[in-house]
């Protein structure tokens, strides 16, 4: 019989170190050249959706169930994915970035409602209070997605950066481990 250790395979600490210099390096460019960067992900963003529309549409043939779904969201996937690594421009990606901003806002309000409902409901004061900071962030962002959309790529670069330093900091007390 296998003990929980003999059952879980161990972490390869190298693994965590190149996805925190991996990270680290992808917010360094945001933080550098935020404009390129942007063009850089909306592209692969596109190909990626391109090749799981591809992919979708090729399970119709090896999975029956949900062909329609699999159908419409392959072709979606196709259509949407072959747009944007075709038309890869500042504008694209400004576009592309206004969207993330408006879900971004939706999700704020959403997320915050539900907090605050919770808060109502005897959860305390707390869910209440971010959910109405979630509420305000969340009407910001879709009152003025333009606006914010040039400050996505420093925001995410920040984090990337911070996010990075962690993990290769992680990487090397798993080896020391």
């Amino acid at each position: 019989m296998a003990t929980a250790a003999q059952a879980k395979p161990p972490i390869q600490w190298w693994l965590v170190l190149i996805q925190g210099i991996a990270t680290l390096l992808v917010g360094v460019f945001l933080l550098t050249d935020p404009v390129l960067m942007s063009r850089m992900i909306v592209f692969y963003i596109g190909l990626y959706w391109l090749v799981t529309g591809v992919l979708s549409i090729v399970r119709i043939f090896t999975d029956r169930g949900n062909t329609v779904w699999k159908l419409i969201s392959g072709v979606i996937g196709i259509l949407a994915g072959w747009y944007l690594v075709a038309n890869i421009t500042d504008g694209s990606a400004l576009v592309f970035g206004v969207a993330v901003v408006i879900l971004l806002g939706i999700q704020g309000v959403i997320m915050g409602v539900f907090g605050l409902l919770e808060s109502f409901q005897g959860a305390g004061w707390g869910p209440g209070v971010i959910g109405a900071i979630s509420v305000i962030i969340g009407l910001l962002l879709l009152g003025s997605p333009l606006g914010y959309v040039a400050a996505l790529p420093l925001v995410i670069g920040i984090f990337a950066v911070v996010g990075g330093v962690f993990t290769i900091i992680f990487a090397f007390r798993l080896r020391s481990a």
